[in-house]
């Protein structure tokens, strides 16, 4: 059975900083929180509804988004936490519960599980910066859509892996074209910018 395929997500700076004090170093973005929103409920065409897109995080990013927003509706939320030991179980309302999960490898084995049956479509991790990293030492990580942010932000918190042009890691920017296709949208091209900061969408696959 081939890995299970995962899409990381993330926004990061050039020096692909991409937290300060267990949020996001920069405010403001809604656009791009409304393209984050629709890339990771837009289901594949090899699953239809009823299934949904599954969205893997630790903890600490869970805790990080406001009570009031989470569970992210609309998909299958999975958290990660060493002090959950019981077997993961899916929620009867994936919209007020999430699954809990106590590594990404027992998160993973679940959602493989869910998609052989249909009711899960595409994976995606969101964080944080631990589970990026777990994340990209596993065979089924061959895509990061990445939102890359222009200027100087203080961050505490790193993207394990340089995106960039040239920099020979295995890893190729695919064009914007590509990525249109794969999120299912016509994603806007070029620099975007949202109350002063300014703003790119890439998609980057791993090439063998």
């Amino acid at each position: 059975m081939p890995p299970l395929d995962l899409t990381l997500v993330l926004a990061a700076t050039r020096d692909m900083g991409i937290g300060l004090n267990g949020t996001l170093p920069w405010t403001g973005l809604r656009k791009e929180m409304a393209y984050f929103a629709r890339v990771t409920k837009r289901l594949p065409p090899h699953a239809p509804p009823p299934a949904l897109n599954a969205v893997i995080m630790g903890r600490k990013t869970w805790e990080s988004i406001p009570p009031r927003f989470r569970p992210l509706k609309g998909r299958l939320n999975v958290v990660i936490s060493r002090s959950f030991i019981d077997t993961p179980a899916t929620p009867s309302d994936p919209d007020s519960e999430p699954v809990k999960t106590s590594s990404l490898e027992q998160a993973v084995a679940y959602l493989q599980g869910r998609v052989n049956e249909g009711g899960v479509g595409r994976v995606f991790v969101i964080g944080g910066g631990q589970i990026y990293e777990e994340s990209l030492r596993m065979k089924g990580c061959r895509r990061v859509l990445l939102t890359r942010v222009e200027g100087e932000f203080e961050c505490d918190t790193h993207f394990g892996l340089r995106l960039e042009e040239g920099e020979g890691n295995g890893w190729v920017r695919r064009s914007k074209e590509e990525l249109d296709g794969w999120t299912g949208e016509e994603v806007p091209g070029g620099m975007q910018e949202e109350n002063g900061t300014r703003y790119e969408f890439q998609m980057w696959e791993k090439v063998e």
